[in-house]
């Protein structure tokens, strides 16, 4: 018999699972509390509770605990980069990133990426499988351990499409906002999409206040296209629309990401083009310079012109910012670190 993973229940589910075994409620909290507050990485942790009680979990439940495969630490800015291993010996990546209001986690949704977008390194070799919720969880908890620091933010921008994995990221959401649990305020999350519409407009009528982000990256269709192949699936106006019904239904402030790539979406007429394009919408405008991977042959565009970009869009009052580049001297960038550690393996 398959054993339950333990990490993805709800609080009410864990209890029912508990009464099975003959116990009382409250010792599904304190279980729940070393899931999810004290992180424990087993169940032999849970010094609380009898040894004849682990045990019967241990037989019952599965446990996820993420191991470290690797992990780098930016000397610029405090960056780290952390690469872990699920209990398959897959691996995933995870970045620890610290600002003044605190410090923010971007966390994978899933093992490699089908969607395909030219300019990242995450979809190289495409998708392996989806995270479970405890997996996404626990990326989070782990870092908060090795880091001895309280995460107040976290983004769900890193491998995956987090729509494509939509059950479970719901799931995730719910236990990370529990206040049960560890308790992060919804409006201090941040999920990316490509733009799935129908998970956009799903996602309006869950009822947390979390920021939508999508990932643009061009002013229209065409060049969408180019980029990205989910753009030959949706058109653009389409993918607008249900973030537009996502800002109506949540009052959230809609965020474009928009990476620029020299020579393809980077010029002052493509500026003007995406100034009109989101004009009116209570936006905020992402820019991204690229971060180019061996792969492919995109490049970063040039600091006047990224400039330039902004400045064009600010003239439209356009709210928009560049994004500081974070971790350059470690691979940062999405995908970067867990292709490099595949190659290797292959060597």
């Amino acid at each position: 018999m398959d054993k339950i993973d333990i990490k993805s229940f709800y609080l009410d589910e864990l209890t029912s699972e508990v009464a099975t075994l003959g116990l009382p409620s409250f010792r599904a909290k304190q279980i729940y509390e070393w899931l999810h507050i004290k992180a424990a990485q087993s169940f032999d942790e849970m010094t609380n509770i009898s040894k004849e009680l682990r045990e019967k979990l241990q037989e019952k439940f599965s446990f996820t605990a993420l191991q470290v495969a690797n992990s780098l630490h930016s000397e610029l800015d405090e960056t780290e980069k952390y690469l872990f291993r699920l209990q398959d010996d897959r691996v995933i990546e995870s970045v620890l990133m610290k600002y003044h209001y605190g410090n923010t986690v971007c966390i994978s949704s899933q093992v490699g990426c089908k969607m395909g977008c030219k300019f990242c390194a995450s979809t190289i070799g495409g998708l392996e499988r989806n995270l479970l919720p405890s997996e996404m969880l626990d990326q989070i908890y782990r870092i908060q351990a090795l880091s001895g620091e309280r995460v107040s933010n976290v983004v769900v921008m890193g491998t995956g499409e987090p729509f494509d994995n939509y059950d479970n990221l719901m799931r995730f959401l719910r236990i990370l906002t529990d206040s049960n649990g560890l308790n992060i305020s919804a409006r201090n999350i941040t999920v990316s999409t490509c733009g799935i519409p129908d998970r956009i407009r799903a996602f309006a009528l869950e009822g947390l206040p979390i920021t939508l982000a999508l990932s643009l990256h061009a002013p229209n269709n065409e060049i969408r296209k180019q980029l990205m192949p989910v753009a030959s699936r949706y058109e653009l106006s389409t993918v607008l629309d249900a973030c537009v019904f996502y800002y109506e239904k949540t009052g959230r402030r809609l965020t474009f990401e928009y990476s620029l790539i020299e020579g393809v979406n980077d010029e002052e007429r493509q500026a003007r083009e995406l100034a009109i394009l989101v004009k009116g919408l209570n936006c905020h405008v992402n820019l991204i310079p690229v971060n180019p991977i061996k792969e492919r042959n995109y490049q970063k565009s040039d600091n006047r012109k990224i400039q330039n970009f902004k400045n064009t869009l600010e003239k439209y009052r356009i709210n928009v910012t560049i994004r500081r580049g974070i971790g350059a001297d470690i691979d940062a960038a999405c995908g970067q670190l867990r292709k490099s550690y595949i190659d290797r393996l292959c060597e």
